[in-house]
């Protein structure tokens, strides 16, 4: 899935996942890669037009602009199949300005060959592109060209989908978004935490772009649809800015087969906490008496009460079973969850081994997050422009993008040393073949931390393959064989460390950040600059469009207003 945004002005930042229409003014569309039912023996290119602009939405009745993509709220959906190549063209048509009007697709969790923010992994048939470094200007068009489709936060992996058999249905109708919406416009709200405050609280909870705010209108709610007898793939994805949601169906248990893009041994249970820019497919079988069942999103975030419009546990959609009255459950909302998934629980279904095998790593990179607390916020806090700003660290390092993005800097400028890039840029530079431990330490606070490793990186002695994915849990650092689920993010509570080995075989750049977009503004985030030499010369050098190199030149002209 990948998304674009008009709410962050970094060229090079990572912007929050996913699908749908998020609260935080990005306008999102969907990817499904759908199994299908005969092998096909070659790919089709696939070209889609999104056109981006401006409109009045209200998902929660409550009416705002929004960027839309294509008229149509929430998400536009593309289906297709692995190996598709995929022409994506967008038009920017953007010009409200209370709200960024450049904007970029985000292919956040998208295991592509060759697309502009995520490279993993290569073979001789996949042509070679350059990553988005630079947005796409409001009255100018981009088109994205990514071949050799694998697997995606949100598909197969390939037409033998192991869980093939578990599930009858998979289609527009069983993707689930989670997120939370906002009634004032990103930019301002940035402003306002940027300057100590803490962190914007959403007016309410959507699924699937409907959701309710304390005294606003009753609101229809979203109501997925099934037959008896049918067993369905629902891929849930929390697309929100800050929220975290505990996802459950009322009568019913959920199989999770796939998490964040790695399929995994069949694990039922009755419910789970989803994180930002999280996505899990699980398996329900629609074997209860015909009814309409709730499907609820409790909300979980700090100092919620922030906002007097927000009902954390009013976050409700309806399971419509076929002959079922066209009306709301009439049983209890507002139920616990019995057997709620412990991440530990999970276990990929393929286990390789780690990058390295039990030799040690051949540099370990160690990342302590710094705060402070100053009147009860966590924060760290200093003078940028006028401003005084929260700022979230990394070794003592607010990140700052530059002036340049990093892969044109690699590529154009020749940046290969970590002495080339500055120190608020705080980039790690990774040599081919070389295998990193890289060690997070958690919140020195009650907070969690949501972490994001942007690039697929192996957890322990899970993954050999440089192109597996994982993510940082709760757990004491160690380098013993671990049954840890394969995820490319996860949550890291109080205090505990998290250790990952990787081994780096792709040439590309990435961000490692808490994967919420306000602390990514803040500057919690890290870049590792993969094999720049292999990124300027050689078989898995960047093939650079002219379209691409003029990105940045267009973007920079513009006025601060439609920056």
């Amino acid at each position: 899935m990948f998304s674009t945004s008009d709410s962050h002005p970094q060229y090079n930042s990572i912007l929050n996942l996913t699908m749908g229409f998020s609260s935080y003014f990005k306008a999102f569309v969907v990817l499904s890669l759908l199994s299908p039912l005969v092998p096909r023996a070659l790919a089709d290119d696939v070209n889609i037009v999104f056109n981006l602009a401006n409109s009045i939405v209200a998902p929660d009745g409550f009416s705002r602009a929004g960027v839309i993509v294509n008229g149509v709220f929430p998400g536009t959906l593309i289906q297709a199949n692995k190996d598709d190549v995929l022409h994506i063209t967008v038009n920017d048509q953007l010009n409200n300005p209370t709200m960024r009007q450049s904007t970029s697709i985000h292919w956040h969790g998208l295991d592509l060959a060759n697309h502009h923010e995520t490279v993993f992994d290569f073979s001789s048939k996949c042509e070679r592109l350059p990553r988005m470094v630079c947005p796409i200007a409001p009255g100018h068009s981009y088109t994205y060209d990514a071949t050799c489709l694998r697997n995606t936060s949100m598909g197969f992996e390939d037409p033998e989908d192991p869980h093939l058999s578990l599930y009858d249905v998979d289609d527009a109708s069983t993707v689930i978004t989670l997120a939370d919406w906002y009634h004032n416009p990103a930019p301002g709200m940035e402003e306002i935490f940027l300057q100590g405050n803490d962190e914007p609280i959403p007016d309410c909870g959507l699924i699937n772009g409907a959701g309710r705010y304390v005294g606003g209108p009753q609101v229809v709610r979203a109501r997925v649809n099934v037959v008896t007898g049918k067993r369905y793939r629902f891929r849930v994805v929390n697309i929100s800015a800050y929220a975290a949601f505990r996802f459950s169906i009322e009568g019913h248990s959920l199989t999770i087969i796939e998490v964040d893009g790695i399929n995994h041994v069949p694990h039922t249970v009755d419910g789970f906490d989803i994180y930002v820019a999280q996505r899990y497919s699980v398996v329900l079988n629609a074997n209860q008496p015909v009814a309409n069942y709730w499907i609820r999103g409790p909300m979980t975030l700090q100092h919620d009460s922030d906002n007097p419009n927000l009902d954390t546990k009013n976050v409700y959609a309806v399971l419509h079973y076929a002959g079922a009255p066209d009306a709301e459950p009439t049983t209890q909302a507002d139920v616990s969850v019995s057997n709620l998934l412990q991440e530990y629980q999970l276990a990929a279904l393929e286990n390789p081994g780690a990058p390295g095998g039990s030799a040690p790593a051949d540099r370990v990179i160690d990342l302590q997050f710094n705060s402070e607390v100053t009147n009860g916020r966590l924060m760290a806090s200093r003078y940028i422009s006028s401003w005084i700003s929260i700022l979230w660290e990394f070794n003592g390092i607010a990140y700052e993008s530059p002036d340049l993005p990093t892969l044109l800097n690699i590529i154009a400028n020749g940046f290969t040393s970590p002495n080339n890039f500055t120190t608020t840029e705080h980039t790690f530079v990774i040599d081919r073949n070389e295998v990193i431990e890289l060690v997070i330490h958690g919140s020195p606070s009650d907070s969690e931390l949501t972490m994001a490793v942007i690039r697929t990186y192996s957890w322990l002695d899970k993954f050999k393959e440089a192109r597996s994915s994982t993510v940082l849990s709760t757990f004491t650092a160690t380098r013993s064989t671990s049954s840890n689920p394969c995820k490319d993010r996860s949550i890291m509570s109080t205090h505990p460390v998290a250790m990952l080995s990787a081994l780096e075989s792709s040439s590309a750049s990435r961000l490692i950040i808490r994967d919420l977009d306000w602390h990514l503004e803040a500057g919690l985030a890290v870049v590792f600059a993969e094999r720049p030499n292999d990124q300027r010369s050689g078989p898995q050098s960047e093939i650079i469009k002219q379209t691409w190199l003029d990105l940045c030149p267009i973007y920079k002209a513009l006025p601060a207003s439609q920056q």
